[in-house]
């Protein structure tokens, strides 16, 4: 039984899936659902910080506002309350980070993110998390 769940949004079709399954999951065992946007500030750090890296930031600041949005209100709209959680740094250490502070006992995640390019530059943050969570991991593939 579960009685505490954490997604990891990233706006793809895979972390849309991910919701969709995680919701069913929320409203199966009557749990807790937590959904998390991470910032991946990774991406910028071998950048020079001006004007340009603090617009990219805050364009992926706020398409995190709207994803998380859109989760909250497809969760109301099927009985659940969904608790939102915009962090930045390692996707796949904030997520595990997350889910220790919640005391997840289910982390719900899609199976590729938004680019391929990205999951060879800095890995796959599903794998990730499977590897290093102590709490079950749920990959839901597209």
């Amino acid at each position: 039984m579960f009685s505490n769940l954490l997604v990891a949004l990233d706006g793809s079709e895979a972390s849309q899936r991910a919701l969709i399954r995680a919701v069913d999951e929320a409203k199966l065992w009557n749990a807790k659902l937590h959904a998390i946007y991470i910032v991946e500030t990774g991406l910028f750090s071998s950048l020079p910080y001006d004007n340009t890296v603090e617009i990219m930031y805050r364009v992926l600041e706020k398409e995190g506002e709207a994803i998380l949005e859109r989760a909250k209100k497809f969760g109301a709209e099927n009985g659940v309350t969904v608790i939102s959680h915009m962090k930045q740094g390692h996707a796949g250490s904030e997520v595990i980070a997350l889910a220790e502070r919640e005391k997840s006992d289910l982390i719900v995640v899609g199976s590729h993110g938004k680019s391929n390019t990205d999951r060879l530059l800095i890995g796959s943050v599903s794998t990730f998390v499977v590897t290093h969570s102590k709490a079950t991991t749920m990959v839901v593939r597209t």
